[in-house]
């Protein structure tokens, strides 16, 4: 399915740097000419970095595309799921990077999802001081949101992301026909962090997002490449405005908005070992449970709380949460990264496309206790 290349630019005033997005169907076959296009005729070496699975479905057609651009390919796979994205395999990715002679100009090329874009995205920031990156994302996730706008790093134990730096791409190659492959549950995660987007940016893409789910189209759908630029814009726009994410803004163009869900989200990640959830599908529960905040606090109105939920739904079933202690899960809420003076930064909505940061020590402990209770089990 080769579709009409379509075009997101990035740009960073502070950082002084410019990429493209590009989005598409059959666009690993044109990966190679981007990535010349992105480097430069210095370039001369990539380390693509993938896991066992994807590179099985999609390396020979990304190689053979940069080897017909004049690029000296090496390859590295890493384990598949969260738990390895840790400083243990990222030792293991920089002793790599250093084994095949990456030199300044060449460059890493992250294959797969988030998981594989953050570990490697990390260890091409920190090998020989920065070398650049080119993200070729997989899942819908990491198309729509972890790929664009330079964060890289891999988790302690328990604190997800906790290590980690800003280095931005090069150039993103988003290449939707790799959406057909997933397995149901990347899907589900994927289409939740859609709704996260659409719940914090506006009715627009909220509701854009809502009636592709809602019509049940084909992942060939021949509206999947404009949707998923819709979500590129729009974490484009908010990544512009607030590069390094400043710890002091709590206005809705802040990009911590983006975390609406992941103060929960991570820490059921965290509970469960890594194990029992796509990042997607914990970030459901933790929409879930910040709008049972909202709601409580007198910010959210009943019929906004429904489309929200009635989106989530859409999305498919979530692993069951509601075994979970919740005093477990809001003791470590208390290591997320994205606290300040102590206080635990929740996002929450006064309405679809209204997100406000609180801090946790204006909501009663009980109140947000209660909410994770009801958040935990609802389907609305």
């Amino acid at each position: 399915m080769h579709t009409k290349t379509l075009k997101v630019n990035v740009t960073l005033a502070r950082e002084k740097t410019h990429y493209q997005i590009h989005v598409g169907g059959g666009l690993l076959s044109e990966a190679g000419g981007i990535t010349r296009q992105a480097l430069g005729s210095q370039s001369r070496r990539t380390a693509v970095v993938s896991n066992r699975r994807v590179f099985d479905l999609y390396g020979a057609k990304l190689i053979g595309s940069l080897r017909s651009n004049g690029f000296q390919i090496t390859s590295w796979l890493m384990g598949d799921g969260e738990r390895f994205k840790s400083l243990g395999t990222a030792e293991k990715a920089l002793q790599f990077f250093s084994n095949a002679g990456l030199e300044r100009t060449d460059a890493v090329i992250a294959l797969g999802g988030g998981v594989v874009g953050d570990l490697a995205g990390f260890a091409a920031a920190t090998y020989l001081r920065g070398i650049p990156l080119i993200h070729v994302p997989t899942t819908v996730t990491a198309q729509i949101d972890s790929a664009i706008g330079g964060k890289t790093g891999v988790n302690l134990p328990h604190s997800k992301n906790a290590i980690g730096s800003f280095h931005q791409p090069k150039a993103v190659i988003i290449d939707v026909e790799t959406i057909e492959t997933l397995p149901r549950r990347e899907l589900v995660g994927g289409w939740c962090e859609a709704v996260k987007n659409g719940a914090i940016s506006g009715r627009k893409l909220f509701e854009q997002t809502v009636t592709f789910l809602s019509q049940k189209q084909s992942i060939a759908s021949p509206q999947l490449p404009g949707l998923i630029k819709s979500h590129c814009e729009f974490k484009a726009g908010i990544v512009a405005g607030d590069e390094r994410e400043s710890a002091m803004r709590t206005d809705k163009q802040s990009r911590r908005v983006l975390n609406f869900g992941h103060t929960i989200g991570h820490a059921l990640e965290a509970v469960t070992n890594y194990k029992r959830f796509r990042h997607g599908e914990a970030v459901g529960h933790g929409m879930h449970v910040a709008a049972e905040i909202s709601k409580s606090m007198g910010l959210l109105a009943a019929s906004e709380l429904k489309l929200l939920c009635d989106g989530i739904n859409l999305c498919g079933p979530l692993p069951p949460a509601d075994d979970l202690d919740p005093n477990e899960i809001l003791r470590l809420t208390q290591a997320d990264k994205k606290r300040v003076s102590g206080n635990v930064q929740w996002v929450l909505l006064e309405e679809i496309g209204r997100p406000r940061i609180v801090a946790d020590q204006e909501i009663p402990r009980r109140l947000i206790r209660d909410a994770v209770r009801r958040g935990l089990k609802s389907t609305c």
